[in-house]
């Protein structure tokens, strides 16, 4: 059967056919993310070794170089990348582009448990993961408030900010860059524990014991079974100082007695700058399969509630790639409309005739529209690389 034929003979099937497509068409545009690039698994996997203490020569010995010859053995590796560091290395395996990454992730983990066992012993458990192009942060802010210093508002950062900011749709992760965190100084006294004939090492051997919650078991109570737990825990550097170490001889002593207990902060490693002052911020990351766009407009909402409920509170945006995005939408589709137009016109330029010029005119939408329903059942977004097609299709 011919449907050119049949559709000019009927046309109002394939007319009532095309409306319903374009429908479609609009609605699944609506439904489509908009986001800079494709959320693309690539077949990268990054290996974290931390060796607390260790210098880079001695990473590079015994840790490195044995990971990494044990990852060039597997198939399809395509590069090697390490970086060796004070405490830690990073070994990154980048394989070609058809390896699956689920395989790649899992041949990179069972090369790594080859040489586990080769690895010094004190050597924490290596982190295994595959890169993630959309864990990259899009936005980034800075808080300031004159009713808080930096250590509160580092706590308000990991606790208000990111509790609020994680139950926006689309956000991923919010991490604090740069403030301070709360740590607790137990300075021991020498001559103290000289006299008392107690080391270094009895005292932390009992700290480590501090902080400690467990399961014990079940007992009967009152004719029911209730769980029992077993507590050790401080709430304050008070309750600390006040805490009773028992020695290896037998005596006991308390913590004050030997040593100065404090509640400050640890040793700041990591600074944030804002116009050459430092600063307290955060930056939001989007989750896989977001949109760069409609991440960004939620979170600006949650932090103008933020701001509500905190008077005073300044949040300072310190960068921003969601605006880029944005434009690079709008500008794809204004070269949409424009290349859609040109067509049209050259079309007329051409034939000098009205009714063709008209036909093409209407069969430009009718043919893009509708594609946009296939696109959205097969997972595709809005991004740079699917409108630099169809603006190509449609020229």
């Amino acid at each position: 059967m011919n449907v050119s034929t049949w559709s000019i003979k009927n046309p109002i099937p394939a007319l009532m056919l095309f409306v319903l497509l374009t429908f479609g068409g609009l609605i699944a545009f609506n439904a489509m993310k908009v986001q800079n690039f494709p959320d693309m698994d690539l077949p990268t996997i990054s290996v974290t070794v931390s060796l607390p203490g260790a210098s880079p020569t001695q990473l590079e010995n015994d840790v490195a170089r044995k990971v990494e010859n044990s990852i060039a053995t597997l198939q399809g590796l395509k590069h090697i990348y390490t970086k060796v560091q004070d405490g830690g290395a990073t070994i990154t395996a980048e394989f070609r582009l058809e390896k699956p990454t689920q395989e790649a992730l899992d041949d990179v983990r069972s090369a790594v448990a080859r040489v586990r066992a080769d690895l010094p012993g004190d050597v924490r458990d290596p982190i295994i993961t595959k890169m993630d192009l959309a864990a990259q942060p899009v936005l980034a802010f800075t808080v300031a408030s004159p009713r808080m210093d930096d250590e509160a508002l580092s706590w308000f950062v990991d606790n208000d900010v990111a509790k609020k900011l994680l139950t926006v749709p689309g956000v991923g992760a919010v991490n604090r860059v740069g403030g301070v965190d709360r740590q607790v100084h137990v300075a021991l006294d020498p001559l103290k524990l000289q006299a008392l004939g107690a080391t270094a090492a009895d005292v932390s051997r009992q700290l480590r014991l501090v902080q400690t919650e467990s399961a014990g078991g079940r007992t009967d109570l009152g004719g029911s079974e209730q769980p029992v737990r077993t507590l050790a825990t401080v709430q304050t550097a008070q309750e600390l100082a006040g805490l009773t170490l028992a020695l290896s001889d037998g005596r006991h002593l308390r913590l004050d007695q030997v040593a100065t207990v404090t509640d400050t902060i640890a040793e700041p490693r990591a600074l944030a700058l804002l116009n050459g002052k430092p600063v307290v911020g955060f930056e939001v990351a989007r989750s896989k399969g977001a949109s760069e766009v409609e991440v960004g407009a939620a979170v600006k909402v949650a932090l103008a509630e933020l701001r509500e409920a905190h008077p005073g509170l300044e949040v300072t945006e310190a960068f921003n790639f969601v605006q880029p995005v944005q434009e690079e939408y709008d500008g794809s589709m204004h070269l949409l409309y424009e290349g859609a137009l040109l067509a049209v016109v050259v079309v007329w330029l051409f034939l000098r005739d009205w009714r063709a010029t008209f036909v093409s005119a209407v069969a430009l939408p009718l043919s893009v529209i509708p594609a946009f329903i296939g696109m959205q059942w097969l997972g595709f977004s809005i991004n740079v690389i699917t409108l630099l097609a169809l603006s190509l299709v449609v020229g």
